[in-house]
């Protein structure tokens, strides 16, 4: 409880009629007693009102409070909640009402006064925006009540329980649906590549059309409808992808408002919602401390929402990923060929333990390494030389973009190929290069 504006204006002005008739008896200036004996009995009523008031205030009940909150929210992207505020008021009545929105969700509109009306339930929304994943409980709300007076404002804290779940950013994953799918991935910067020749896994037959080669003849449906019948491939449906993703300290790095780690989790679940709607299987395997979890790769659209309920709370960590100890477990745990998908920030000293590692995984696997890059390395490069410190900036950064590239190099001239991209360019790189591998029969 906390006095009002109201009750600071009168007992200031009070006080200062005291200050001023102090200062005349002290001058010894005349002024009737009677004065004296009315401020003093203005202060006495403030008191006493005061007091009364603040009892009063005590007695009022407090409002009853209930909060319509998603179940989930997209990371970055703004959502509203609303509170319902019913009360059992006699007269109309403007309350203070503040949220204790836990960290890592930003707000606005809040504090907000909220005017209540007899008989009626008030209605208010407040927007969130969540700056980072994982799971978030809501505990309480703080409302500010006006005595009846208008000479205190009490504090309460009501027991509001909720909570929701912070994922990556897919509703732009979910938003393609609405769109052919060649399209979507045009509009997200993907390039298709012409296919060569046809996919292994038979279609249907139908009729011979031009533009058809001789090889797709079935001859013997030929002889038996006596027309060209030729047959019709897709692309090979049963193939499985696995996600090894690195959560160690490297993934820590930060361009933009998310961190490299939230974008590789986006372009993981971007090419997983592409696989999945050809038909392929997916999976996911993290490492890196405390942080490994392991998703049995699994065909359908119903394994979208499996992946996302295991990586909404996953977070990088401050210790250094060690390759090594990750393939182990994912050779262990993945017998049948896949493509796996390492997905990582390598550095110079990666070279031998690295090496070790994606030789091992080739030797069963078909494997792809995912390798980001800062923004800041390509904003030095371009950045005009002018001071000696620009030179050293820019002499440092050559340097360590040479040792990374020939790490690149050999990578490649091991037969693993590498994706060397900035991290908002990932998802986009990574359905390029499975759907160029698609069409071509390389998985």
């Amino acid at each position: 409880m906390k006095p009002s504006r109201l009750l600071l204006i009168w007992l200031g002005l009070l006080l200062g009629v005291s200050i001023v008739l102090g200062a005349l008896q002290a001058l010894q200036i005349d002024i009737p007693s009677s004065l004296i004996s009315i401020n003093w009995g203005l202060l006495l009523a403030l008191w006493a009102l005061a007091v009364i008031d603040a009892l009063r205030l005590r007695r009022v009940p407090s409002p009853r409070i209930k909060r319509q909150i998603p179940g989930s929210l997209a990371l970055g992207r703004w959502a509203e909640v609303q509170l319902d505020i019913a009360h059992d008021f006699a007269a109309p009545l403007t309350i203070d009402l503040f949220d204790h929105v836990p960290d890592g969700l930003a707000f606005e509109h809040l504090p907000m006064p909220v005017e209540l009306q007899p008989g009626h339930v008030s209605q208010i929304t407040y927007r969130l925006r969540p700056t980072r994943r994982g799971h978030f409980r809501f505990e309480q709300c703080e409302v500010n009540l006006p005595s009846p007076l208008g000479l205190w404002s009490g504090k309460r804290l009501i027991e509001v329980a909720d909570q929701t779940r912070v994922y990556p950013d897919f509703a732009r994953l979910y938003g393609g649906e609405l769109l052919a799918v060649d399209n979507w991935l045009s509009q997200l910067g993907v390039r298709q590549r012409q296919r060569r020749g046809q996919g292994l896994e038979f279609h249907q037959l139908r009729e011979f059309r031009e533009g058809d080669s001789l090889r797709q003849i079935d001859w013997k449906a030929t002889a038996r409808q006596r027309t060209p019948i030729a047959r019709e491939y897709q692309d090979e449906r049963d193939q499985q992808i696995i996600f090894l993703l690195d959560c160690g300290r490297r993934m820590r790095s930060q361009d933009d408002e998310l961190s490299h780690f939230d974008h590789a989790l986006n372009a993981c679940l971007l090419l997983s919602y592409v696989a999945l709607r050809q038909g392929d299987a997916v999976g996911l395997s993290t490492f890196a401390d405390d942080q490994t979890r392991h998703v049995v790769p699994v065909k359908g659209s119903g394994q979208l929402n499996v992946l996302l309920n295991a990586v909404y709370d996953l977070d990088s960590t401050q210790r250094p990923a060690d390759y090594q100890a990750a393939t182990n477990q994912l050779l262990t745990r993945q017998k049948r060929r896949a493509l796996v998908v390492l997905v990582t920030n390598l550095r110079d000293e990666d070279d031998e333990e690295l090496l070790s590692a994606v030789k091992r995984l080739s030797a069963q696997h078909r494997v792809l390494v995912a390798s980001l890059r800062e923004e800041t390395l390509d904003t030095l490069r371009q950045t005009p030389v002018q001071t000696l410190p620009e030179a050293l900036a820019y002499c440092g950064t050559v340097n360590y973009m040479n040792e990374r590239a020939e790490l690149h190099e050999r990578l490649s001239a091991h037969g693993v190929p590498v994706v060397d991209v900035r991290p908002a360019e990932l998802g986009a790189e990574l359905v390029t290069r499975y759907l160029s591998w698609k069409r071509s029969a390389a998985l």
